[in-house]
């Protein structure tokens, strides 16, 4: 089976650091499409592969690029990973515990993204960003672990000179220690249950 779905402009609410210039944007732009998935769901079993397309717009609120809400998946020991297709973009990750990594993406770019990370893609191009994906068929999303934390550790911006910077979330929440041992141990549950 398989499933599409987008996001508009005003789906995105609270998404970006400038609220004002969010506003501004989906007084004129509500109904825009900022980045729609089209994906393919063989079956939900553990050894299946869930894979499909993603297409991003391309565009700023304010200095920040257009992104997606990001997630960890709901089992987080589970992997996925991209690969470029058009345009060009980052993968903006980061662990339970707070550390951030950034992978470009361009044509022809993989990008593994390791389990137990959050992640989210950003288009800093003028372009469509075009990514290929594939994750296990049993990962599942949570998104609410990224509102917890007021947004992620950082925010990408326009650095004013054609190219891109990574900026402290000021709003930033560090999860608390008793929150990410949770995560690490029920996926560590439910591998032992898939297995036993």
């Amino acid at each position: 089976t398989g499933s599409c779905y987008q996001k508009r402009f005003r789906d995105l609410a609270g998404l970006y650091a400038d609220a004002e210039a969010f506003e501004e944007c989906a007084r004129t732009r509500g109904d825009e499409v900022v980045y729609e998935v089209t994906d393919h769901h063989p079956s939900a079993r553990a050894g299946d592969l869930i894979t499909g397309v993603t297409r991003m717009s391309p565009g700023k609120v304010g200095n920040e690029y257009f992104m997606t809400r990001g997630h960890i998946h709901a089992v987080s020991d589970r992997p996925e990973l991209y690969f470029g297709l058009k345009g060009t973009g980052l993968m903006l990750m980061e662990s339970v515990d707070g550390e951030t990594r950034i992978a470009e993406i361009s044509p022809h770019v993989a990008c593994y993204v390791p389990p137990f990370w959050i992640h989210r893609s950003v288009n800093v191009g003028n372009d469509d960003l075009v990514m290929l994906f594939c994750y296990p068929a049993d990962s599942g999303q949570d998104y609410n672990i990224i509102q917890r934390s007021n947004g992620l550790k950082q925010r990408v911006i326009d650095d004013g000179k054609g190219g891109w910077l990574c900026v402290d979330n000021p709003d930033y929440r560090q999860r608390p220690a008793a929150e990410i041992e949770s995560i690490k141990t029920v996926a560590a549950q439910l591998g032992q249950e898939k297995t036993a």
